[in-house]
């Protein structure tokens, strides 16, 4: 499980300053990375700000990977997300190379996440099957006779009425 939440850890971090760093620096990045701004800040800002929310769901399934594993479909998608769109947009015309290291940046963090995802389910099978986890009421084995009264009336006693 360690290295699983390392993993989450790592990208809660990512996520976070990068989120924050074109929340409170984007005119300097855009500068320093010779890139034209958008025409309005908003568009950055939201997206950063985007980045920082998920930064806080990454931070809880690293705190709780298991309880928190439905979680991590979405950090894949958002993965996802990102680096079809920087790859469509290379492929119809070409992206300033500082998006395109984010985006190779999210193709790890998406193979990693699917690795933990799959890690995360298998775990709380195996432990679903070990424990019973199961608080529904126990039907009885109803699998004799069908003329067997005694299992027909333990079957009627556990129906709901």
């Amino acid at each position: 499980m360690l290295p699983i939440r390392i993993l989450f850890f790592v990208s809660s971090a990512y996520d976070g300053l990068l989120g924050l760093g074109f929340i409170f620096a984007a005119p300097a990045v855009f500068k320093l990375a010779g890139i034209t701004p958008p025409n309005h800040w908003g568009y950055v800002h939201f997206a950063a700000g985007t980045l920082v929310i998920f930064s806080w769901m990454f931070l809880r399934i690293a705190l709780r990977p298991i309880k928190n594993r439905s979680l991590v479909v979405y950090g894949v998608l958002l993965k996802a997300c990102y680096a079809g769109t920087v790859a469509w947009h290379e492929f119809h015309g070409g992206v300033p190379m500082l998006w395109k290291w984010f985006s190779i940046a999210d193709l790890i963090f998406l193979v990693l996440f699917l690795w933990a995802w799959v890690r995360l389910n298998a775990v709380k099978s195996i432990d679903l099957r070990n424990r019973r986890i199961d608080r529904s009421p126990r039907l009885p084995d109803i699998s004799g006779p069908a003329d067997d009264q005694q299992t027909h009336q333990k079957f009627l006693h556990h129906c709901p009425h």
